[in-house]
């Protein structure tokens, strides 16, 4: 009989209680920030980050989850008699995570040949936050109730294929920073007052849109957003460390669509590195071409 485990790292921004709860291992991306450094979810609260965020000069900056980390706890789920591991990781073309994971996988089957016995199924999460965490807890609960690896995986695969992120940060710094809009564009954006909606889906970051004035962030996102959702289907809505417009979003979206989004998720240390502490962000299943 199958025993599965998923896996997942804290950029999914799934809650570490809700991990628990659904047998879900959640490995922690590292933090530095004024000289110190802390493990995502387990060091710092979510709002703890964006005060340190706020007030401090300096820019932030993550460490990757290790190879080493990685067989640590492939080799552990072996001990525990699992048959199949799924792990899900942050966006492959963002960060070598994904490919920390699959090396660490060979040096186990390397050095405990017999390990071969638990399959450990590697998947892109190709996207970021919650757009990769929330099928993570979907398929953690279709393992409890006796679905098979082929058809978490598949479930899983669909939806990330499917997937698209749309977010507008509020101070453009720390995209700046993270090279997701060029400096000229940051700049010109902070001088004439637009803000960019950004996009992400398939691994790939655009910018399809500007908005200007804040008061116009809602309307132009929630248009795009219904534009571009695939009909009756489920959606996710970010933010940082302001609720104002997430909550307007979330309004305006159940009115229009009928019914309210199935998360609701404030975003971790590792995503607000790349995209700042104070964001609104919508994630929907899109029509496909």
């Amino acid at each position: 009989m199958a025993k599965i485990k998923l896996i997942t790292d804290t950029a999914s921004d799934l809650p570490l209680k809700q991990a628990e709860e659904n047998n879900i291992e959640l490995l922690s991306f590292g933090i530095s920030l004024g000289g110190e450094s802390y493990q995502e979810q387990r060091d710092l609260s979510k709002e703890e980050f964006y005060e340190l965020m706020a007030h401090s000069e300096e820019m932030p900056s993550t460490s990757q989850i290790t190879a080493f980390t990685f067989q640590e706890v492939f080799q552990k789920c072996y001990e525990q008699g699992y048959t199949d591991l799924i792990y899900v990781s942050i966006n492959a073309g963002g960060s070598a995570t994904n490919q920390n994971a699959q090396q660490a996988r060979d040096m186990l089957y390397e050095e405990i040949p017999e390990a071969k016995t638990m399959k450990i199924h590697i998947i892109d999460g190709e996207n970021y936050t919650m757009c990769y965490g929330y099928p993570v807890l979907k398929g953690a609960e279709m393992a409890q109730n006796g679905a098979s690896v082929e058809e978490i995986i598949s479930y899983i695969k669909d939806w990330i294929s499917k997937i698209g992120v749309y977010f507008t940060p509020m101070t453009l710094k720390y995209v700046r920073k993270s090279g997701r809009l060029t400096a000229a564009a940051a700049f010109a954006g902070d001088l004439l007052g637009l803000k960019p909606i950004i996009r992400i889906s398939h691994g790939k970051i655009t910018t399809p849109e500007k908005v200007r004035g804040e008061k116009n962030i809602i309307p132009k996102l929630t248009d795009k957003i219904m534009n571009v959702m695939l009909p009756d289907s489920p959606y996710l809505i970010m933010q940082g460390m302001n609720s104002e417009l997430a909550d307007k979003a979330e309004e305006i979206l159940t009115q229009k669509l009928g019914y309210p989004p199935v998360e609701r998720v404030k975003i971790g240390s590792a995503v607000a590195v790349n995209a700042g502490y104070d964001l609104v962000g919508i994630a929907v299943l899109e029509k496909q071409d």
